[in-house]
């Protein structure tokens, strides 16, 4: 584990297993969007509402987490956010026994919100728990214990669900609250530390300049109300801050949509029942997205990220294109294309732009996680799409968001 030192080896490894928590957790929703479909006899674009819900609880808490961490460190932070997910998975109990949508929405809600303080938390902590130049690497192969949970998350509970038993949603998620209440435990126990802002090469690129010259009025202060208005501000005047956040928006709008009607799609092209289009999402689509994250790390470990991400930005775009012409096995190909080639996406965005922050790291994160509301509105605008027209032509939504990426690599490159 060359890119992480001996001494972070421990708090790396803690740090990672949040990864496959919130992993799991986005990829169940992949599954209740069917499940409320047929459980509620609710429209498709009605059942987006699982995925709007859920990532609006991101944006919503996605600032006030960067500031709880900034203020009372990464540790309080990562026990807060699992104590609202325990908080929001009982919920479920009440929402089944009421057959209530709304209630299960409430629960989706502050689940979203603990798993926004979770990522605030990990991401940036993972990358900067070793040298910079490996940053994307780094968090790459934390991201891949993601793709662990999202390969995990359907079948278990999709299996469970679709059993053709009428499966109880409140009790896999009575379960993942015990467990992350077990995990908070460990969490509120050990000690994570605080990683000191380490000073920036002046030579890594403008944009990094650009950031360090607005925030360097306020490094001495960190926890104040006032540095951290100052830190929104530093961070808010470099244009290609903004940027990466566009960037991490669109890329949310694909990823996520897609996830949220994979099932949809497939049973739409006939080629399984809901059982075994689970088990595809699961071990094909979600497992392919793991491997391809694992070989993402390994080889932006030798290559430049920004070349890696170009390269596989174009290829999630033609994928999403192939997907959207509807063309029998072609279109199949692209499907998997898609999940292929936009696996390293959200790490390396994020380290990317994250890298030229100088000390604010925590509130850069909050607001770099405020992005997965994309979802959201990915999700909703394929729904009226594919009730609309079909589910084909929805495809059209997450190619013009893998284009966007390729616009900020090719930005990316000239800063």
């Amino acid at each position: 584990m060359n890119f992480v030192p001996k001494k972070y080896i421990l708090p790396f490894i803690l740090i990672t297993s949040l990864f496959f928590i919130w992993g799991f957790a986005r990829a169940v929703l992949d599954v209740l969007n069917k499940h409320f479909q047929d459980l509620l006899s609710i429209s498709i674009t009605q059942s987006a509402m699982v995925q709007a819900t859920t990532y609006l609880g991101y944006f919503l808490m996605a600032l006030p987490a960067g500031i709880i961490i900034t203020r009372r460190g990464y540790r309080r932070g990562v026990v807060t956010g699992l104590i609202l997910f325990a908080v929001g998975a009982l919920l479920f109990i009440p929402g089944e026994r009421f057959l209530s949508f709304g209630i299960f929405l409430v629960a989706l809600f502050i689940i979203g919100c603990g798993l926004a303080m979770l990522e605030t938390a990990a991401n940036p902590y993972a990358s900067e728990l070793g040298d910079p130049a490996t940053a994307s690497s780094r968090l790459n192969l934390a991201q891949s214990f993601n793709g662990l949970g999202c390969i995990l998350g359907p079948v278990v509970v999709g299996g469970f669900l679709f059993s053709g038993k009428g499966g109880s949603v409140a009790i896999p998620y009575s379960i993942m609250a015990v467990a992350v209440i077990i995990v908070a435990l460990i969490f509120s126990k050990v000690s994570l530390p605080e990683i000191p802002q380490r000073e920036r090469d002046g030579n890594e690129s403008e944009n990094k300049r650009e950031y360090n010259n607005a925030a360097n009025k306020d490094n001495t202060n960190n926890n104040t109300g006032n540095s951290i208005g100052n830190s929104i501000r530093a961070l808010w005047a470099s244009g290609f801050f903004r940027l990466g956040i566009f960037t991490l928006f669109c890329y949310e709008i694909a990823e996520i949509s897609i996830n949220s009607l994979f099932i949809n799609y497939v049973l739409s092209a006939g080629w399984m029942d809901k059982s075994a289009a689970t088990a595809l999402l699961s071990f094909g689509a979600l497992g392919l997205f793991m491997l391809a994250r694992i070989a993402g790390s390994w080889i932006m470990s030798r290559t430049p990220a920004r070349k890696v991400l170009l390269v596989c930005a174009i290829g999630a775009t033609f994928g999403a294109i192939l997907v959207s012409f509807n063309w029998g096995v072609f279109s199949a190909i692209g499907l998997f294309a898609c999940y292929a080639f936009e696996a390293i996406m959200f790490p390396t965005i994020f380290a990317i732009t994250i890298s030229g922050v100088k000390g604010n790291v925590k509130i850069a994160s909050s607001f770099l996680m405020m992005t997965p509301i994309g979802g959201a509105v990915g999700t909703v605008l394929m729904g009226m799409i594919a009730d609309n027209i079909n589910i084909s032509a929805a495809f059209l939504i997450p190619a013009i968001a893998y284009g966007m990426v390729i616009l900020y690599t090719i930005i990316s490159k000239k800063n």
